[in-house]
């Protein structure tokens, strides 16, 4: 297991913070692994924009050895860091690449450029997607897109909403586990019999 691997994770906007729903639980999970979880309120969390979102993550050190965990435009503005910034990999919860008609979101400046889709795959090892069909905001259309472009894992389902009415994403960990290398590594034993 890599032991210098930084978990970054990224709510969504609308007044959303680092304690609801399911970010804490992540957070816990992740630091239980023996991972670093960096899981903070970020500025500007009712409208979310760029020009203040994407310094905050190189603010935080986002580099080559960090996840992002994004959910909503907490996702949009990992897609976007990760066009100029190396990463290990995202996980990208409810994605979308346009501003769906919302004004809103088509302020907050992601999705005045065309995406690099090309950069966004080349800067990091993996990427991967999860969505739910019965998402009240974001089209099912809108991260298969997105998957088809990044050629990630994408994983979907059809009763989680927005997946914000759970206090838990239960998949996300073994996908990072295996992602990590943390199964082999915990699982070897050592001459003696103790676990390494």
């Amino acid at each position: 297991m890599r032991h210098d691997v930084k978990i970054i994770l990224i709510h969504g906007n609308g007044g959303s913070t680092a304690g609801d729903i399911w970010y804490p639980w992540l957070e816990r999970e992740c630091l239980a692994l023996g991972l670093t979880v960096i899981n903070r309120t970020f500025p500007d969390n009712v409208r979310a924009r760029a020009r203040f979102w994407l310094p905050f993550l190189e603010e935080l050190g986002a580099d080559e050895n960090t996840v992002l965990v994004g959910h909503s435009s907490g996702a949009v503005a990992a897609m976007r860091y990760a066009e100029t910034h190396r990463l290990l990999g995202s996980i990208l919860v409810g994605v979308c690449h346009t501003d769906l008609g919302d004004a809103g979101e088509a302020a907050s400046g992601y999705y005045s450029a065309p995406w690099r889709w090309d950069l966004i795959r080349d800067h990091q090892q993996w990427i991967a997607i999860y969505h739910s069909t019965d998402d009240p905001h974001i089209p099912a259309a809108e991260p298969r897109h997105v998957a088809a472009r990044l050629r990630c894992s994408y994983f979907e389902f059809g009763d989680r909403g927005h997946f914000v009415d759970a206090h838990a994403l239960p998949e996300i960990v073994p996908f990072l586990k295996r992602k990590l290398g943390i199964e082999r590594e915990r699982t070897r034993a050592s001459d003696d019999g103790r676990l390494v």
